[in-house]
């Protein structure tokens, strides 16, 4: 039988490797892959303490985070490509060289 203790390991460590990659990586992709891993974490424990509690509270927070991570992921993809058509790289180093 699957506990509630399973959940919240697996998404602390979906969190941390999330963490991890978006801390390390320079790929502004990878680093958007990365916190779209850390949201879908938080959103596996909201998920598992509201079965757990037997609250439908997790759900519908699940269902807000995910309307947010869609149109941050919307906005994160426009900005990236304008980038890359801008400088040629989707190193996130080059992002200091932007001129306003």
């Amino acid at each position: 039988m699957i506990t509630i203790g399973h959940y919240l390991v697996l998404a602390s460590f979906l969190f941390v490797v999330g963490l991890i990659g978006a801390l390390t990586r320079k790929s502004a992709i990878i680093v958007f892959l990365a916190i779209e891993l850390m949201l879908n974490s938080v959103n596996l424990v909201f998920l598992a303490l509201g079965r757990y509690f037997g609250q439908l509270d997790g759900a519908v927070f699940v269902f807000f985070i995910m309307a947010v991570s869609a149109a941050e992921a919307a906005i994160g993809v426009a900005i990236t490509v304008a980038f890359i058509r801008r400088n040629k790289t989707t190193a996130i180093d080059a992002a200091n060289l932007m001129k306003w």
